[in-house]
C-alpha cells in the first residue's frame, strides 16, 4: 500500500512540476543554512580549540602588567607553589628578516628549551638541535621562516646566520633599528596555528640571550607547566589571588573551555537562525498541499467513492509533502556541504599588532549534523501537510463529487 501510495503522490508532483520545484526550492533553504553554517562554525571553533590545547593542557603563563616587573623572587614563589612541576622565565620581542622574498615580520623568544618542549605540544625539530643556554648567538627558527611561503623552497639551512631587525624604541619616543645575527642550530617542522605562541613564524634563543643578545633587563614573563591539568584552575586561583591585578594569568586550558562555551552558544544561535528558514518551508509546504486538496476535492471524493478511508487519504497528502521535503532536504544539504567548503576556504584572518595570522579550517560535517537536519525536513513535510491532509480527509464524498 505504501508503496502505491508514494507512486501516486510522485505522480501527482510531476503533474505539478512547476509549483512543486518552487516548494522544493523554499524547502532546501533550510537545509542549506543550518549544514553550511554550523558546520563552518563548528570547523573554525574546533580548529582553535585544538590550537589552544597544543600548546599544552597544563600550561600557564604570566605577564606583568605595565605597572609590575618581574622578578626572581616571584620565580621563586611561583617554583615553590606545590602545584608546579616546573617555571621558567623568557623575554620576547618582536623583529622582522629581510628575504629573497621580502621583508618577513618574526616573533622572537629567549627561553629555556627544556620547558618550551613540554610547554608547546608537538613541537619538533625537522633538523639540528636546540642550542645550549651558554649558545647565546644561536637560535632555532620556525618552519616559515626556512622555507619560501610560494615555492616551499628552503630559504635557510642550518648553520646559515640570519640577521634579524629590530625597533627599539629609546627615551623621547624615538626608535632604534638594532640588528642581530645569529648562527641556526636547528629549524622545526611546520606546527600550525597556535594562540600566544606561533612557532611557525619564531625564532628561538637560549634563556640567556633575553639579557644579553635582545638587551632585555626585565622578564616578558614566566612559562608554568603544572603536575597535571586538573592542577591548572586551582594553581590559577591562587596566583590571581597572591598578585591581584599586578599579572595577567594565562591557562590555555580554561581558554579552551571558554572557546568551547562560546562554540555551543553560537551553535545554538546558528541553529535558531536556520528554524525561521524552515518555519518559512513549512508555510510554503501548507500553501502548495491546501492548494492541492482544493484543486484535487472531485478527485479525493472519487477516490473515497471507492473506498478510501481517512487514513489513507491524509497518509497520501502526507506522503506528496513528505517526498518534496525529502527532495529538497537533500538537495539544500549538498549546496551546503559545498558552501561551507567554499566559506572555509577563504580562511579566516587573526590580526595581533601589526601582524596577522590567516588559518583555514576544514568545515565540521558531522553525522549528528545530517541527522538533526533530516528530521526537521521530514518534520516540515509533516507539519505542513497535516493541516491539508486533515482537511482532504474530511471531505465528504457526496459533496467532493459535485465540487466543480
Amino acid at each position: 500500500m505504501l508503496r502505491d501510495v508514494f507512486r501516486y503522490a510522485m505522480k501527482v508532483l510531476t503533474e505539478k512540476k512547476f509549483r512543486a520545484v518552487l516548494t522544493i526550492i523554499g524547502i532546501s533553504i533550510g537545509p542549506l543554512a543550518l549544514v553550511m553554517m554550523t558546520s563552518t562554525v563548528r570547523g573554525y571553533a574546533n580548529y582553535v580549540e585544538g590550537a589552544i590545547l597544543a600548546l599544552g593542557q597544563n600550561t600557564v603563563v604570566i605577564l606583568p602588567s605595565e605597572k609590575y616587573k618581574l622578578t626572581s623572587s616571584d620565580l621563586d614563589y611561583i617554583r615553590s607553589l606545590e602545584e608546579v612541576s616546573e617555571a621558567e622565565p623568557f623575554y620576547t620581542t618582536q623583529g622582522y628578516v629581510q628575504t629573497a622574498e621580502g621583508r618577513r615580520n618574526v616573533f622572537i623568544y629567549a627561553v629555556d628549551s627544556s620547558i618550551l618542549v613540554k610547554a608547546i605540544g608537538n613541537l619538533e625539530l625537522e633538523e639540528g638541535d636546540f642550542p645550549l643556554d651558554t649558545e647565546v648567538t644561536y637560535c632555532v627558527i620556525g618552519h616559515s621562516i626556512a622555507y619560501s611561503t610560494a615555492s616551499n623552497t628552503r630559504l635557510y639551512e642550518v648553520g646559515d646566520v640570519i640577521t634579524v631587525n629590530i625597533v627599539e624604541v629609546l627615551g623621547g619616543g624615538k626608535l632604534n633599528l638594532r640588528k642581530i645575527s645569529l648562527r641556526i642550530k636547528g629549524v622545526l617542522k611546520e606546527f600550525g596555528g597556535a594562540a600566544f605562541v606561533s612557532p611557525d613564524q619564531t625564532i628561538f634563543l637560549p634563556l640567556r640571550s633575553g639579557s644579553s643578545i635582545l638587551n632585555m633587563k626585565d622578564m616578558s614573563g614566566i612559562f608554568i607547566v603544572a603536575k597535571d591539568p586538573s592542577l591548572v584552575d586551582a594553581l590559577t586561583r591562587k596566583i590571581r589571588e597572591t598578585y591581584q591585578d599586578k599579572v595577567t594569568v594565562v591557562a590555555f586550558q580554561q581558554i579552551a573551555r571558554t572557546v568551547a562555551s562560546v562554540t555551543a552558544a553560537l551553535d545554538f544561535i546558528v541553529f535558531s537562525a536556520s528554524l525561521s528558514a524552515f518555519a518559512v518551508a513549512v508555510a510554503g509546504t501548507a500553501s502548495t498541499m491546501i492548494t492541492s486538496v482544493i484543486e484535487r476535492t472531485r478527485e479525493i471524493g472519487v477516490l473515497k467513492a471507492l473506498g478510501f478511508t481517512d487514513k489513507q487519504v491524509v497518509i497520501m497528502i502526507l506522503a506528496e509533502s513528505i517526498i518534496m521535503s525529502l527532495i529538497g532536504g537533500a538537495i539544500g544539504m549538498a549546496a551546503g556541504v559545498i558552501g561551507a567548503h567554499i566559506l572555509s576556504s577563504r580562511g579566516l584572518t587573526i590580526t595581533a599588532g601589526s601582524s596577522g595570522l590567516i588559518i583555514v579550517a576544514n568545515p565540521e560535517i558531522t553525522a549528528d549534523l545530517i541527522l538533526t537536519t533530516v528530521l526537521i525536513t521530514v518534520a516540515v513535510g509533516v507539519v505542513g501537510g497535516t493541516l491539508p491532509a486533515y482537511r482532504a480527509a474530511k471531505i465528504p464524498p457526496a459533496t467532493a463529487l459535485r465540487y466543480e
